[in-house]
């Protein structure tokens, strides 16, 4: 857990994402959950449609899974041995079709899919979540981007204090450098104010539903939430934190939409994820849309 100087509350909520985020972003890890979203399948049947990956690198990964929830281990007999999503994976797969939505909106777009390729199709969705999830997985990533959501504009001083408590100044300034050039947050040329860049803030419908499903609410509750449910206001900013100083920079886009929680905003486990061929191994990580990918 990763400590920070936030309010209590919003500290819970950050810490339970961000140990959402910890059994997501190791590599493959998606992967392997949405291989056996249509049904539970044998370990011989995953190593299949992954086959890049190893014995010694697969069977750790599908323990691990099944350690922390999100898979059903189930013996059927002497070596056979099935593995499924568990309730709790289940319950991740719309939370994933959110994550996919930002990055295909966010991230660069390689060339649009010939009509009909469905594997391609399925490949790409994964990438964008993957690499969604890099970019907000990375070690502060996330408390520094509920910081800035928390207070609007605000120093590097009073970031580093609300999410790297401990750290010296200097520490937050490569993360806040990282999430500029990872155009999630913006600042002026003299790095004294920092603030969510549109792209930032629209992070907010995957925040809410990861807080949504980190503490086991259903996804309908993640229309609101304290921190990302609405831009926020000196009324709103807890106990102990205060504004900074009006920004230099542009006005804020308009708030991020709700979370649908309509069957477009949804996959039925399986659908998406049902084809046979291995998609290929993750080359880079997409930076946002216009950039490049590193």
């Amino acid at each position: 857990m990763i400590p920070t100087g936030l309010p209590r509350p919003v500290h819970a909520d950050l810490s339970r994402v961000s140990e959402s985020l910890g059994m997501l972003t190791p590599r493959w890890n998606v992967q392997i959950l949405t291989t056996v979203s249509a049904q539970a399948l044998r370990y011989t049947e995953i190593k299949a449609r992954m086959p890049w990956l190893q014995d010694g690198q697969l069977h750790p990964k599908l323990r691990w899974l099944a350690a922390t929830g999100l898979l059903d281990r189930t013996e059927h007999g002497v070596r056979n041995v099935t593995y499924g999503l568990s309730a709790r994976g289940t319950d991740l797969l719309p939370v994933l079709a959110v994550i996919a939505a930002w990055g295909g909106t966010h991230l660069e777009k390689p060339a649009p899919a010939p009509p009909g390729t469905a594997d391609v199709r399925a490949s790409e969705v994964l990438q964008n979540i993957e690499d969604t999830l890099v970019l907000i997985g990375a070690r502060h990533a996330t408390p520094i981007l509920w910081s800035l959501q928390t207070r609007g504009t605000s120093s590097a001083k009073a970031v580093a204090a609300d999410a790297m408590p401990g750290h010296g100044l200097s520490a937050v300034y490569p993360r806040l450098r990282q999430l500029v050039d990872d155009r999630l947050v913006d600042t002026d040329a003299d790095e004294t104010d920092y603030r969510l860049s549109p792209a930032g803030q629209a992070l907010a419908p995957v925040y809410r539903a990861l807080s949504a499903w980190a503490a086991g609410r259903p996804l309908t509750d993640a229309a609101t939430h304290p921190v990302w449910g609405h831009p926020p206001a000196p009324s709103q900013i807890a106990d102990g934190m205060s504004a900074s100083a009006a920004s230099r920079l542009p006005a804020p886009a308009a708030p991020a939409p709700a979370l649908q929680t309509t069957p477009s905003a949804r996959w039925r486990a399986g659908e998406l994820f049902s084809h046979r061929g291995p998609v290929p191994a993750r080359a880079s990580v997409g930076t946002l849309t216009g950039g490049y990918r590193r």
